[in-house]
């Protein structure tokens, strides 16, 4: 090899070693799995775990929300897909839903699950058709609109609703 094709090789070596120096920096991974997961995502190819998401849609179904959610959590250990994220934040709403009350800590996780979901996908829309609400628009609604203390919580005919 001559000298200027030797310079050029080491500059593109260093180079690529400094972006995977720069790369594992600001990624922070815990193991190499982890290391895998991330460099996914930041080329694009990053996928859910289909049979977890599978597992999670199977408890939700059956009212088992902190299963799911663990489920949905294993399938999208990135939280990069809209599907899963509203999902988990239906889950919160769900769990959090009374007929008296609503518990507040889990309708503010869902709500914060759902601005997730619009940051990732503002035009989302689900296509499960046992869903009652299919936008994180009108789940978002709906949490804050349980989160709210008023007149209407009083009413006795609230104890008719029926949980979306």
């Amino acid at each position: 090899m001559r000298p200027p094709y030797i310079h050029i090789a080491s500059l593109l070596i260093a180079a690529v070693g400094l972006t995977l120096i720069v790369f594992i920096y600001s990624t922070q991974p815990k193991n190499l799995t982890e290391i895998a997961a991330k460099s996914s995502v930041a080329i694009g190819t990053y996928t859910i775990d289909k049979k977890e998401f599978e597992n999670g849609i199977a408890a939700f179904r059956r009212d088992e929300f902190e299963t799911a959610r663990a489920a949905f959590d294993r399938s999208d250990p990135e939280k990069r897909d809209a599907a899963v994220q509203f999902y988990i934040a239906y889950s919160f709403y769900r769990q959090g839903w009374g007929r008296v009350s609503n518990d507040n800590d889990l309708f503010t996780k869902g709500l914060a699950a759902t601005e997730q979901v619009i940051k990732l996908d503002p035009n989302y829309r689900s296509t499960d058709a046992e869903l009652v609400m299919r936008t994180p628009i009108e789940l978002k609604a709906e949490l804050e609109d349980g989160l709210k203390i008023t007149v209407s919580d009083f009413n006795p005919l609230k104890l008719t609703r029926e949980r979306k």
